[in-house]
């Protein structure tokens, strides 16, 4: 069985297939990305397929998984590239201040670029005014229409009925409740029209890609990456398309944590134009709200931020000397990457009197001194890095520049990397600070082409540790290959009880199961927020396909290695602890990291407690244990975060605000298991 990873990518289109069984890549292939083409990156998705499928390692009828990443939604905001959008607001008989609250004000997408719908309001149960008001937008011009309603996450019907009724009339259309079951009338509204304004392009493309797929024999059904580092059904695009903004950069921590089973760090993904980060901590990415010209969306996307520097980083001159680097880079500029020459590509060239430190070749071309230059020059590139140069051009290109201005090679090249890595560890320094990593063991993991250029060095100047990943130039595919079927349910309930919140959480499992995750795999964390009186339960599951329930188990040392890349250390290090017959924890001091049968990574936390237990005695157990590890501070009382692990499945419980409801959460999770079925919790107390 193959798993197909693709990329979409500012430049290249990478796709990977992966072996299920071993994990390994059987083949890889880049083609350029088709922004251009009328039916946008699919052309290039397209390409990437059929030259994949002409490996001998790929089989089209072996492929149980197929999912690829998307730039399209956020390049469309960016450019401004988004239809004509108009709101229909239903409301009741007294309907004015709910009218009020469903309309916004123009939002900013770019310097030169708004996003300014139109609005049509209707009575709720009067079909007649639905069409009505549906004429006056149409009238208007509208390509996509928005429909919001009051309280539409409780009763979805009169939403449903007027999308159907906009849909009927070949319109595009999306409603409040497809894309959010939050509260929040405004942010709603506000987010269903954003969904809105680019669903005509997503739709577009995304048909034209799942017609590729079904054209080479593929069986599996597509995925496309969502924002949050799942995947779903690529038809979920006809509604919700809004969910796969920052597609590209969950790809890439998506890798970092099922490629490299990541526990506290910083992931940084660097690209030859920009290097995105993004904060791991105890085995999970950081997520926050959404915004889109400084509006606060319904959505919840990965932290990721976007650094304007990378390994083909233009290096601005003045007098010879290195003033600033980025956030040009060669590609967008037109330059070839000086290392990457061959030495006799440099006979004859002459220092460009322009900008950027650059070299004239004979030919007319400019190759440029980029950071990846300056990292070969100084031997900071590990070996077998993407971005390792061979021979000696970098050296020549170096010397030949110090020549005109009569400065010693290496200390430019110094110069020049030290000005590179000061931006990357600038972001670095923010995320560890604002996540509270502990910079003895955040690790700094390199993906991308560019991370042997830059990861190592940065990491040094800021005394952490690093490691280059595994892969790390087709990280991102590997990520999008490895990704798991996502869905999110939040629901706004005041003292949630505990048979509230598993109807929650039973919601958000049937939604992934219908998605195509396997019913025994699925695995759901259930968060509070106790501010704003919020459930939230994110369900995950590999597809039945793609991750049969009866693969081979790992052996102890398959297990031991993966919870010793986890915690970043040898497996000699680890001391075992048996949980059951399906999960083993590994120690080491404080650091714990829970494997399952497969070798697949739980979960790997810093300072948590076990506690074994029974089914008969998981109340007296667990009310001692969270009591034990409950911590008091300048809020108050903090409760664990709290891990239930029954045979092979963990439940995870983060943010609750009492014991008692901690306790009725988890005699829920064990209703009408025998008595003596064991169970495992692992404690997470907060940090100070």
């Amino acid at each position: 069985m193959l798993r197909i990873g693709i990329d979409v990518g500012g430049t290249f289109t990478d796709v990977v297939a992966i072996d299920v069984a071993a994990r390994t890549i059987v083949a890889r292939v880049k083609v350029p990305t088709t922004h251009a083409a009328a039916d946008g990156v699919a052309i290039g998705i397209a390409e990437g397929i059929r030259q994949i499928l002409r490996s001998p390692a790929v089989d089209p009828h072996a492929i149980a998984f197929i999912a690829h990443s998307t730039t399209q939604a956020t390049n469309a905001l960016l450019e401004g590239d988004v239809a004509p959008v108009g709101v229909l607001g239903l409301t009741s008989r007294a309907g004015a201040l709910a009218r009020r609250w469903m309309r916004f004000g123009a939002i900013a997408l770019g310097p030169e670029t708004r996003f300014d719908p139109a609005f049509a309001f209707a009575r709720a149960d009067d079909p007649a005014s639905v069409r009505r008001a549906l004429d006056v937008l149409l009238a208007r011009g509208v390509a996509a229409v928005a429909v919001s309603a009051p309280f539409g996450v409780d009763d979805c019907e009169p939403e449903r009925a007027a999308t159907e009724s906009a849909r009927a009339r070949g319109v595009f259309a999306t409603a409040g409740h497809e894309v959010t079951t939050g509260y929040g009338l405004r942010a709603r509204t506000r987010t269903a029209a954003v969904n809105a304004a680019i669903l005509p392009r997503m739709v577009r493309t995304a048909r034209t890609t799942a017609t590729a797929v079904a054209e080479a024999a593929i069986r599996a059904p597509l995925m496309v990456m969502r924002s949050d580092g799942g995947v779903m059904d690529v038809r979920e695009i006809e509604r919700r398309p809004v969910l796969t903004l920052l597609s590209g950069p969950a790809a890439g921590i998506a890798g970092a944590l099922l490629h490299e089973r990541c526990a506290d760090g910083i992931f940084v993904e660097v690209g030859g134009t920009s290097s995105d980060c993004s904060a791991i901590r105890d085995g999970r990415p950081q997520m926050h709200p959404a915004r889109i010209g400084g509006h606060r969306m319904m959505l919840r996307t990965l932290d990721v931020r976007t650094l304007g520097i990378g390994g083909g980083s233009l290096a601005r001159v003045r007098g010879g000397a290195i003033v600033e680097v980025g956030p040009r880079s060669a590609h967008i500029a037109g330059y070839r990457y000086a290392c990457f020459l061959a030495s006799a590509d440099l006979d004859g060239a002459e220092v460009d009197d322009g900008a950027y430190a650059a070299l004239r070749l004979r030919d007319g071309s400019r190759a440029a001194l980029t950071p990846t230059c300056a990292a070969n020059l100084l031997g900071e590139v590990p070996d077998g890095a993407f971005a390792r140069a061979p021979g000696d051009a970098a050296a020549r290109a170096f010397s030949r520049w110090s020549e005109r201005w009569g400065s010693d090679p290496r200390e430019v090249a110094r110069a020049l990397l030290q000005r590179a890595a000061a931006r990357l560890r600038a972001g670095i320094d923010e995320l560890i600070a604002d996540y509270g990593l502990d910079r003895a063991q955040a690790c700094v993991i390199g993906g991308g082409g560019g991370a042997g250029a830059l990861v190592p060095f940065a990491a040094r100047e800021a005394g952490l540790p690093f490691r280059i990943a595994r892969d790390a130039e087709v990280i991102s595919p590997v990520g999008v290959a490895l990704a798991l079927v996502r869905e999110t349910i939040e629901r706004t309930v005041v003292d949630p009880s505990a048979a509230e919140v598993a109807a929650i959480r039973r919601e958000a499992a049937d939604r992934v199961i219908a998605a195509g995750a396997d019913p025994q795999r699925v695995e759901v964390v259930v968060e509070f927020e106790l501010r704003r009186n919020l459930v939230r339960a994110t369900a995950s599951g590999a597809t039945a396909s793609a991750e049969p329930f009866d693969l081979a188990p790992a052996d102890d040392a398959e297990r031991r290695d993966a919870a010793a890349r986890a915690l970043g250390c040898t497996p000699d290090d680890l001391v075992q602890h048996e949980l059951n017959d399906d999960v083993t924890a590994y120690a080491r001091g404080d650091a714990l990291c829970v494997v399952d049968r497969r070798g697949v990574v739980v979960v790997s936390l810093h300072g948590a407690l076990v506690c074994r237990t029974s089914v008969a005695r998981l109340e007296v157990d667990a009310t001692d244990a969270i009591e034990a590890a409950t911590r008091f501070g300048d809020i108050g009382r903090a409760l664990p975060d709290v891990y239930l692990v029954r045979g092979a499945r963990t439940m995870t419980f983060v943010g609750m605000t009492s014991t008692r409801q901690a306790v009725a959460l988890l005699g829920e999770e064990v209703d009408g298991a025998p008595p003596d079925a064991a169970l495992a919790l692992i404690l997470h107390p907060h940090r100070a």
